[in-house]
């Protein structure tokens, strides 16, 4: 058999995709095949993503060939997830994750106190929007949307002063010297990564989820064998972080767990306002076999220190992507 692995037809979704498809036929044997579609999200490449209004914009059409049973098994960024269960999927792995972290690019490879006030910052983010300007008010940051590829190159074109991607898809696009000075890349650019204090990322982010139909058995155990215990639960940390707020890809939330010591997690999570003028950051220990329990937990203490304006705001955006 060989595995069909449904992904987007993006050039990152198809490195990352095969990298699992690498990883799948190490653990079995088995040859892959992508099958690139293109979801409703990637139909309008010119559009804001928070003008649109339907949740799983990214994912819908690969998971409903893998419903169909036209592919074996989906590859998503794990972070493009709505939180709601699909009957019949289930995420049967996550692999390895990578550097969760977000990475600032410029012409110069300056960081965030390096860019000259009134620079122009491009992102796709909400998130990244309100952390940056909680950082520095003096910034400009407006909306892009394109591959990662489109948006490094519009920095090397003056386009913008600096544009903020996520490191994991960098990565795996340019590899680990994607971290190196001006011209790492490819092209006149340098890239500094964010640090989680300056930059909280989004849940689940730099992780990959891959999704199979809750009856094809055979299929759940092989995935089961590229699973990544550790980056399990630091993802299922900050998902229950996620689903207890209520939010969304498009509501300005953060979360990052990493492991401390052998048996304990920390999480750190993020909750703001959509225009960032209220922003809401706490961190919370617990055990890496209860991750579900310190996300939830961690969302409550946030949730009743969270100001009455704060929480009508993400309530009414939730309101709007439901």
């Amino acid at each position: 058999m060989t595995w069909r692995i449904a992904t987007r037809r993006s050039a990152l979704a198809q490195a990352q995709s095969a990298w699992v498809g690498r990883a799948l036929g190490a653990a079995t044997g088995r040859e892959f095949e992508l099958v690139p579609m293109t979801t409703s999200g990637d139909r309008d490449p010119q559009r804001a993503v928070a003008a649109f209004e339907v949740k799983g914009l990214f994912v819908d059409t690969i998971r409903a060939a893998v419903l169909d049973g036209d592919c074996h098994l989906a590859v998503h960024s794990y972070k493009d997830l709505p939180s709601d269960a699909v009957d019949g999927l289930m995420i049967a792995a996550v692999p390895e994750r990578e550097d969760p972290r977000d990475l600032l690019v410029t012409r110069e490879g300056v960081g965030l106190g390096g860019l000259p006030r009134g620079a122009v910052v491009a992102t796709s983010s909400v998130r990244r929007r309100v952390q940056l300007l909680r950082a520095r008010p003096d910034l400009q940051v407006v909306e892009v949307r394109g591959n990662v590829d489109t948006r490094l190159r519009r920095v090397a074109e003056r386009a913008f002063d600096a544009v903020v991607v996520a490191a994991a898809g960098v990565r795996r696009l340019y590899g680990a010297e994607a971290l190196g000075g001006v011209g790492a890349l490819g092209i006149d650019v340098a890239a500094v990564a964010l640090e989680p204090g300056e930059c909280l990322p989004a849940p689940a982010q730099g992780a990959l989820a891959l999704e199979c139909r809750t009856d094809e058995v055979e299929t759940a155990a092989g995935c089961a064998s590229v699973h990544d215990a550790l980056a399990g639960s630091c993802v299922r940390a900050e998902r229950a972080f996620l689903e207890r707020i209520g939010g969304g890809c498009l509501a300005p939330i953060g979360a990052w767990a990493r492991p401390i010591g052998t048996d304990d997690l920390e999480l750190s999570g993020m909750l703001a306002e959509p225009d960032g003028r209220r922003m809401l950051r706490r961190a919370a220990r617990g055990t890496l076999d209860a991750p579900e329990a310190l996300g939830r937990g961690l969302a409550e203490v946030l949730l009743s220190a969270g100001e009455e304006e704060l929480l009508d705001a993400i309530g009414d955006q939730r309101a709007r992507q439901s």
